[in-house]
């Protein structure tokens, strides 16, 4: 699995993921100029790791996070969430209309969420998601 996991990464990296991790990495560097919104650029960074090599991994709400991260992400959604969102959107079009490109085009419509709303998740591994901490 680890094996599949790494092949599905590589053509993801080279289809896609490259260009999206570009995306969250001027992100982050608007918000950390801002300073102020240091917090999303780490966020930001945070979610660009795991658009760059995101098979094997998954996101989990944090069991601290509280009422400032959905306040947080409603800043998020409005400054930068909807643009990022929109890119996975557009970007998962093409990749629909080739056969080898279609599960690539499913796990760019699946970081949809934790582009519009990354404060209060963490990356994990996908079998450290479902067998606890």
């Amino acid at each position: 699995m680890k094996l599949f996991n790494l092949l599905l990464n590589i053509l993801w990296l080279v289809f896609c993921g490259i260009w999206m991790a570009i995306g969250y990495l001027i992100a982050a560097l608007i918000c950390f100029i801002l300073i102020i919104t240091i917090p999303f650029g780490i966020a930001s960074l945070r979610i660009a790791g795991f658009v760059l090599w995101p098979f094997g991994r998954t996101t989990v709400e944090r069991p601290d996070a509280g009422a400032p991260s959905c306040i947080g992400n409603v800043i998020w959604v409005v400054f930068a969430g909807w643009w990022l969102a929109l890119a996975h959107l557009i970007t998962s079009i093409p990749l629909f209309l080739s056969i080898i490109g279609i599960p690539f085009g499913w796990a760019n419509l699946k970081l949809i969420p934790i582009s519009l709303m990354p404060l209060g998740r963490e990356v994990v591994p996908t079998d450290q998601a479902f067998g606890g901490r």
